[in-house]
């Protein structure tokens, strides 16, 4: 897998929710701040204003996206100047935000202009937070452009689509199209920054073709008994300076983030599947399962067997359904 997909697979839990809300104005909806989560709201219809806490309002259009990859609070209103009064959408709130991609709600005010939003939440594992995604700011804006990001206009129309005529289906095709949605996001972010001038962090590892090559190398295949030599082959650089470059955009050396990674993902593959320990221990690279859980003990601060204990439901019980967070 790149590294992109790997980092959306090991950090988001649950199942993305969302609902799609209609609007009569005037109106105004807070949506409350949930640390762990990251939220979305896509303007399906109509025209709206972004009210962040800290920043000046934000114009939204037909089309446009707003990511908030921290879960910050923020407000929605058909006016800049909308005094709003509605309680806060929240983890902890019930009725339709504490509701399944399929939902419709009409939230009627005076019978002014309609606008409609796509708004949802992916639930994150903040135990396994990749930097990639740390790095990203508070509020990501896509304008709406007819002839740009005609990747993530089509997962938006399929979207609408979809909840406007749900079918046989629609429960398993809405939260696939919502993961396309977040790749299509972050890969469109990750994308401009270069041209913005960001050429630091990871942003610029992966727009940087050596540093990305090797990224590339161990998400693909973290296993193999990479070296920083081996590394700086398939980045197509010699040692001493392939080492400085990934560690000025990465943020730490090749082989302590070959490491980071190997116990993310045994720390996924002990959540998520039934494998003995021996075999996780080969799929995230040591021959020793020993070796393996005095690594993973050192990363994780308890032992494999231990750890899986912890974070799965015991046996008979089901796993909580994730909340709403928007």
């Amino acid at each position: 897998m790149d590294v992109l997909s790997d980092v959306v697979a090991v950090t988001r839990t649950g199942r993305p929710r969302s609902a799609r809300v209609r609007w009569h104005a005037p109106w105004g909806q807070e949506f409350a701040s949930v640390p762990g989560s990251a939220g979305f709201q896509v303007i399906l219809r109509g025209s709206c204003w972004l009210l962040p806490p800290d920043a000046e309002p934000v114009p939204l259009l037909a089309g446009d996206v707003v990511f908030l990859p921290h879960g910050s609070g923020h407000t929605l209103a058909d006016s800049p100047d909308r005094l709003v009064t509605a309680p806060a959408c929240g983890p902890d709130d019930h009725g339709p935000y504490d509701a399944y991609a399929s939902d419709d709600v009409d939230r009627s005010g005076d019978g002014g202009p309609v606008t409609v939003v796509l708004c949802g939440a992916y639930q994150l594992d903040p135990s396994r937070a990749h930097p990639l995604l740390l790095t990203l700011p508070d509020l990501v804006h896509l304008p709406a452009h007819p002839h740009r990001h005609p990747g993530l206009r089509s997962a938006v129309e399929l979207l609408a689509a979809e909840l406007d005529n749900p079918r046989p289906g629609t429960d398993a095709v809405v939260p696939g199209l919502l993961d396309i949605l977040l790749l299509y996001i972050l890969r469109i972010w990750f994308d401009e920054q270069p041209a913005r001038g960001n050429t630091t962090g990871w942003a610029a590892a992966l727009n940087d073709p050596p540093v990305a090559a090797a990224l590339h190398a161990i998400h693909r295949d973290p296993a193999a008994p990479w070296t920083v030599a081996g590394l700086a082959e398939e980045a197509g650089l010699s040692r001493a300076p392939f080492a400085k470059r990934f560690a000025a955009l990465v943020g730490q050396p090749p082989l302590g983030y070959l490491t980071w990674w190997r116990m993310t993902t045994a720390a996924r593959l002990l959540r998520t599947s039934d494998a003995p320990l021996r075999s996780i221990a080969t799929q995230v690279g040591y021959t020793s399962e020993f070796a393996f859980a005095h690594a993973f003990k050192r990363a994780h601060g308890t032992a494999p067997g231990t750890y899986r204990r912890s974070v799965r439901p015991a046996a008979g019980a089901s796993a909580p359904e994730p909340q709403m967070l928007l």
